[in-house]
């Protein structure tokens, strides 16, 4: 499956380079028209990242990530900000699909394995960013002396299925993504669902994955700025090798609603 980034700052939709939060570009200001956007266009799925969430330890940009629930009705997966079973509950009855923990799994690494068992490997994602091999959170702005594959080890004993592994020195670069970091990865995991992202250029950067075995991705800056078209993701999603949608959230009907639900 392949994702299209929003990440939200301050209201808007921006890309940053290298997870800095000084270095964005904006790509749209209204992320629910990009949203739409992307439903028009026939787009699958999202990947929605609250990122003054992610700074500030809660939820920040609720209220618009509701919004782009109400217009997509694809798969929406969220991260950022998110630390306590009463967030995740308010997301996954709104209709999100996936909550992404971060930061948590590091750090509540027992809260993450009760969530875990609470709702399941198709609901919560655990997120893998980080630098030369090393897991970073807080928004990337704190490293940590883990390792990447440890912190996976750990999460799959305790059930968890879906790995966003991001490498914050290709986000937002374009210069291809660290295959041998994620190829390591899928062959130390080979039950893990990986799921690539930072540094994806083009196309072929999707394909050349999937044939080591990596079918899901997240697309962000490429999109936007030209070399990757949403078409092509159509197209590959309509592919042989298109990875398998998870089945859709219980707390969702899937047809896009105009109620609105508050945190």
């Amino acid at each position: 499956m392949i994702f299209p980034a929003i990440d939200i700052q301050d209201k808007r939709s921006v890309r940053l380079y290298k997870g800095d939060f000084d270095k964005e570009i904006v790509v749209n200001y209204s992320p629910v028209a990009q949203a739409e956007d992307y439903e028009a266009a026939g787009i699958k799925a999202l990947h929605v990242v609250d990122l003054d969430g992610a700074k500030a330890g809660k939820p920040v940009s609720y209220d618009i990530i509701i919004g782009i629930r109400q217009v997509f009705s694809g798969i929406i997966e969220v991260g950022g900000g998110i630390r306590d079973e009463e967030t995740i509950k308010a997301y996954l009855n709104a209709g999100i699909d996936r909550i992404i923990l971060g930061s948590v799994a590091l750090k509540q690494a027992e809260f993450t394995k009760e969530m875990l068992a609470t709702y399941g490997s198709e609901r919560i994602v655990i997120g893998v960013d980080g630098a030369d091999g090393k897991v970073a959170t807080e928004g990337w702005v704190e490293k940590s002396d883990v390792d990447m594959s440890h912190l996976i080890r750990e999460m799959m004993a305790a059930g968890a299925k879906h790995f966003i592994v991001t490498d914050i020195n290709r986000d937002g670069t374009m210069q291809g993504v660290n295959q041998e970091l994620l190829v390591s990865l899928h062959e130390q995991f080979p039950e893990a669902r990986i799921i690539a992202s930072g540094g994806i250029r083009n196309a072929g950067d999707i394909v050349a994955l999937r044939e080591v075995g990596i079918v899901d991705c997240i697309v962000g800056k490429a999109l936007y700025e030209g070399p990757l078209a949403l078409m092509d993701i159509v197209a590959l999603e309509k592919s042989e090798l298109a990875g398998t949608l998870i089945e859709p959230s219980p707390y969702y009907t899937r047809q896009i609603h105009k109620e609105s639900a508050s945190l």
